[in-house]
C-alpha cells in the first residue's frame, strides 16, 4: 500500500476521534483524514479499565491541531462532508475539497429528537453548543419543563438549582431507560433538597470558540456528543433563589405547546405549581400535557433521545441499508453493504447476532469501544485478514453517574429479552447503595450497581462463566458474606 493512500474518518465525535486514534497507531504507513464540521473535536482522557469489559472515561474537547500533533499521519479537515461516491472512492466537502479515500469510516452520530423544531421555546442538548444555548436561557429562568426519561434528561433533573423544574415522562417511573420502576424508588428522594457538591477540581477541559458566519448552527453541522462528564463544572442555575424542587408527571407527553394570546382565546386554566406564580401570572410558552395538566414556563428541553443521522447519507444518494431506527447497518466487522465504508458509534446499528448478554445503546462507552473496533476491521482488511468480533461484544457493560452516585449496568441488567422469566435479587442501604442482580435458571444474566459496591468485576465474571448459583440463593448478596473470595 502506497505512503499516500488515505483512510478517511466522517465525524469528530468520540468514536471517529477514537477510530482515528486507534488507526494512526495500527496503520502508521497510511495516512488518516478526519472530517468533521466542528472545530473541537472529543477526545478521552483518564481512561480507566475498571475489569475487563468495563471502562471509566472523561471526554475533553481539544482543538483539531492537537490530534494532529499527537499524530503525525493524521489530517483533520474541517468542513462538511456534501457528497460520497463509493465508484470513484472520493468524498466531497463543504469547502469544495476532493479526498480520495481506500477506506472510509462514518461516524457521525445522532441528532437530538426534538418535540417541535424551530421553535425558539424548545432546545434539545447534544453537543457544546446546545449546551451553552441552554446555560443562557436557564440563568433568567423561573421554571423550564424537561420532556424524556433517559440519561440527559436524568442529569437535567437532577443539577438544575434555582429555577422550579416540572419532568415530563412517558413512563411509569423515572430514569426508566436505564433503571426500572424499584430501582427509580433508590433515586427519588433526590430530587429534592439539596445535592452532593462535587469534590475536587473539574476534570474536563474546556474551550470556547468565537463565532463564524460559518457557525455549526447556520450552517447545520452538528458538533460531537456530549461526554459521560458533561455536567460536571456547568452552573446550572435560574433565578428563583430556592431549594431545589422537581415535579413529576407522570405517563405523559407534551400535547400541545401554546402561547399565552391561545390561553386566552381557548380561556384555558393553568395548573400554578409553589409561590413563584399566580392568577397574573404570564410565561413565555405553555406546555399541555396528555394528562391535561397545563403548566407555563420559560422554556423546554427536549431530551427525548437521538435519532441516527444515517437518513442524512441518504440523502446523499448513498445506497446504505438502514436500520428500522434509521441507523446504519453494519456487520460483526462494521462493515455497511457498501464496499470500503464502514461504520462506527451512534449513526450505526448492530446487525450481527448478539451475544446473549450484550445489547445496543447509543452510549459514550460503546462509541468509543466501536470507534477502536472499527479501526482494527479496516486494518484487518487492508492486510487481507480475518478478524474475530471484539471481546467487549460478549457482555454490556456501562458505568454512569446519576444523583451523585456511581452507577454500573451489567449483561441484561434489566431483564431484557428474558421474557419475564427470571427472579431479581435486591439488596439496599437507603442513600448508600443498590444492587439488583437479575436470575434465570440459577444463573446471573445481568445486575445494576449503584454506589460504591465493589461488586462489578465479580458480577461480571458470573454473567459469562454462566455458574449456576441455586445453592446460594438469597446469601448471594449477603453483605456479611464477601462473595469475591468465593468467586473472584
Amino acid at each position: 500500500m502506497a505512503d499516500t493512500d488515505t483512510i478517511v474518518v466522517i465525524g469528530g465525535g468520540i468514536a471517529g476521534v477514537s477510530c482515528t486514534e486507534t488507526l494512526s497507531t495500527l496503520c502508521k504507513n497510511e495516512s488518516i483524514t478526519l472530517v468533521t464540521a466542528s472545530p473541537l473535536i472529543k477526545a478521552v482522557t483518564n481512561f480507566k479499565q475498571i475489569s475487563r469489559r468495563l471502562e471509566e472515561f472523561d471526554v475533553v474537547e481539544n482543538p483539531s491541531s492537537e490530534l494532529q500533533e499527537a499524530h503525525r499521519n493524521v489530517t483533520v479537515l474541517q468542513a462538511k462532508v456534501v457528497s460520497i461516491d463509493p465508484l470513484k472512492r472520493e468524498i466531497v466537502t463543504s469547502n469544495g475539497k476532493t479526498v480520495p479515500y481506500t477506506k472510509l469510516c462514518i461516524c457521525t452520530g445522532g441528532s437530538p429528537k426534538l418535540i417541535m423544531k424551530d421553535d425558539p421555546n424548545v432546545i434539545g442538548i447534544r453537543d457544546t453548543e446546545s449546551v451553552s444555548q441552554f446555560q443562557t436561557k436557564l440563568g433568567g429562568s423561573r421554571r423550564v419543563i424537561i420532556v424524556g426519561n433517559g440519561g440527559i434528561a436524568t442529569e437535567l433533573a437532577y443539577e438544575i438549582g434555582d429555577c422550579e423544574v416540572v419532568w415530563a415522562i412517558k413512563d411509569k417511573s423515572i430514569s426508566s431507560a436505564f433503571v426500572d420502576a424499584g430501582t427509580a424508588q433508590f433515586f427519588l428522594p433526590h430530587l429534592s433538597g439539596d445535592k452532593n457538591v462535587q469534590e475536587g477540581p473539574m476534570k474536563r477541559v474546556k474551550y470556547t470558540v468565537k463565532p463564524s458566519p460559518a457557525s455549526s448552527s447556520e450552517s447545520g453541522a452538528k458538533g460531537g456528543a456530549l461526554g459521560p462528564d458533561w455536567s460536571l463544572g456547568i452552573p446550572m442555575n435560574g433565578q428563583v433563589q430556592r431549594s431545589r424542587h422537581v415535579r413529576v408527571e407522570y405517563e405523559c407527553e407534551i400535547k400541545e405547546i401554546i402561547s399565552l394570546a391561545e390561553i386566552r382565546q381557548r380561556n384555558l386554566k393553568v395548573d400554578k405549581i409553589g409561590d413563584i406564580e399566580d392568577e397574573n401570572t404570564d410565561w413565555p410558552v405553555y406546555a399541555l400535557l396528555t394528562n391535561s395538566k397545563l403548566y407555563g414556563c420559560d422554556f423546554i428541553v427536549s431530551a427525548t433521545g437521538v435519532v441516527p443521522n444515517g437518513n442524512e447519507l441518504v440523502m446523499q444518494d448513498l445506497d446504505l441499508k438502514l436500520a428500522a431506527d434509521g441507523g446504519v447497518i453494519v456487520n460483526d466487522c462494521m462493515k455497511t453493504n457498501i464496499d470500503h465504508i464502514y461504520a462506527a458509534g451512534d449513526v450505526c446499528s448492530a446487525s450481527w447476532d448478539w451475544a446473549p448478554h450484550w445489547l445496543q445503546m447509543r452510549l459514550w462507552s460503546q462509541a468509543r469501544q466501536m470507534g477502536c473496533y472499527a479501526a482494527q476491521c479496516i486494518k484487518a482488511d487492508l492486510n487481507d485478514k480475518a478478524i474475530s468480533l471484539d471481546f467487549c461484544f460478549e457482555l454490556f457493560a456501562h458505568v454512569t453517574k446519576f444523583f451523585g452516585y456511581k452507577v454500573i449496568l451489567l449483561g441484561k441488567f434489566n431483564g431484557q429479552g428474558l421474557d419475564d422469566e427470571y427472579e431479581i435479587l435486591l439488596r439496599m442501604t437507603k442513600g448508600v447503595e443498590y444492587i439488583k442482580v437479575i436470575l434465570k435458571d440459577g444463573r446471573m444474566q445481568g445486575a445494576i450497581l449503584i454506589g460504591e459496591t465493589d461488586l462489578e468485576e465479580t458480577f461480571e465474571n458470573l454473567i459469562l462463566n454462566q455458574l449456576d448459583l441455586s445453592r446460594y440463593g438469597e446469601d448471594l448478596l449477603d453483605p456479611g458474606i464477601d462473595i469475591d473470595d468465593y468467586f473472584d
